[in-house]
């Protein structure tokens, strides 16, 4: 199995999504959407920008 996306309802009635590895793991979790188009629209914008995106590493960085 591979990585997969799912949209589900939370208790809220907030739609939501999370990726998950193929181990099951999640790797990431939306935040709360109105409708499932929103959602899905998230998922689509995860699918076509994460591979480009950069890498900031904000740990050398003082608070």
């Amino acid at each position: 199995m591979s990585a997969r996306f799912e949209l589900f309802k939370d208790t809220g009635g907030d739609f939501r999504f999370r990726l998950k590895a193929a181990n099951g793991e999640i790797i990431a979790a939306s935040q709360g959407y109105t409708s499932k188009a929103a959602a899905q629209n998230g998922i689509a914008s995860v699918k076509a920008n994460a591979a480009s995106a950069p890498v900031e590493d904000l740990t050398s960085k003082k608070t």
